[in-house]
């Protein structure tokens, strides 16, 4: 079975760390830059900052969270969160992250995609993704603003359009499973890794070790957890032990 990144996640309002479930009911877990060297020392193999107010209040506030964390961080940092032009990626670079996750930006101007990735290159740009169930099962729903606002577009055509527009990676988000501890959206997963080849990162709903190996076997390369993290259910070191045994290559 091939390697997969275990990736924490951190969803950010104002200065606090944050956790809900199914991106609502937020509770207030403590303060970020602890959590994120805590992860980093622990062996995390990247880490996702996502400012989950951002794009309701159209600003990105993580730019003094990421200086901090980039200067004693040296694993890949992914920032996401209402970044809405070439200005605000170039600032999250200039401040130390290594990738940008665009959701309602990229909905809103699909051309963003393409100035993002050939500016920065294809590894920058993650093309975030806020996926719900459609109901009656026909397929998934985009949705943007945290999962509060429809956009209409299916997920898989959306993503097999941003690949094609120069997205490199796909942070794809189960508002459905997120925070429920019942295992990522295996189906959703296996969808999309069966359309495009860049790497997939898996987020919401990490519940038990099997779900590494399920989300891994349907085509995740990356994992992002939170909330078994957060409220310290496991370590990463745990989950890297888990997926060893599971058959995953992991880093060491």
């Amino acid at each position: 079975m091939a390697g997969i990144r275990i990736i924490p996640r951190l969803d950010i309002k104002g200065s606090n760390l944050i956790k809900g479930i199914h991106l609502e009911g937020l509770r207030v877990v403590g303060d970020p830059h602890a959590f994120a060297l805590d992860y980093y020392r622990q062996g995390a193999d990247e880490l996702v900052f996502m400012d989950i107010v951002a794009s309701l209040y159209q600003r990105n506030n993580l730019a003094e969270i990421i200086k901090r964390a980039a200067d004693q961080i040296f694993v890949p940092i992914t920032v996401g969160g209402g970044i809405r032009s070439l200005d605000d990626v170039h600032t999250m670079l200039r401040s130390g992250a290594d990738k940008v996750a665009i959701n309602t930006a990229a909905v809103a101007r699909p051309e963003l995609i393409t100035e993002v990735s050939q500016r920065f290159g294809a590894q920058c740009m993650v093309l975030s993704v806020e996926a719900k169930r459609r109901a009656g099962g026909g397929g998934w729903e985009a949705f943007i603003d945290n999962g509060r606002e429809h956009t209409g577009l299916d997920v898989a055509e959306w993503i097999v359009r941003a690949v094609a527009l120069g997205a490199g990676e796909i942070m794809l988000t189960s508002v459905d499973q997120e925070g429920t501890r019942k295992g990522f959206d295996v189906d959703l997963v296996r969808t999309v890794a069966a359309l495009v080849k860049v790497p997939i990162i898996a987020s919401g709903g990490y519940g038990q070790p099997v779900d590494l190996a399920l989300a891994a076997k349907g085509g995740a390369s990356g994992l992002a957890v939170a909330d078994a993290l957060h409220w310290k259910r496991t370590s990463v070191r745990a989950l890297k032990t888990e997926a060893r045994a599971a058959g995953l290559e992991v880093r060491l």
